[in-house]
């Protein structure tokens, strides 16, 4: 095989890989989709550690803010990496 036919061959198939690439292109919705689903696992375990730390605050005596405070920093934490996860499964 000389040098000619190996470049033919890989500029074809380059092209069939581009080819591909142009149909498996994300829609606009699949894309809408992926962005919503990221937002609702970052957003989701935030405002459960935020009532639940108002929850607990509530049922102490007096004023406090610390039940609040350290669980909704821990909600932050676990939507970060159910969001890390996500991507890192998407590649």
């Amino acid at each position: 095989m000389n040098r000619e036919q190996q470049l033919r061959k890989q500029v074809e198939r380059q092209a069939r890989r581009m080819r591909q690439a142009e149909k498996d292109r994300p829609t606009l919705l699949a894309q809408t989709a992926y962005l919503g689903t990221l937002g609702l696992l970052f957003v989701l375990p935030v405002v459960i550690g935020a009532y639940l730390g108002d929850w607990l605050d509530g049922m102490l005596p007096g004023y406090s803010v610390t039940w609040t405070v350290s669980l909704l920093v821990l909600g932050v934490i676990v939507g970060a990496f159910n969001v890390y996860l996500f991507i890192r499964g998407r590649e």
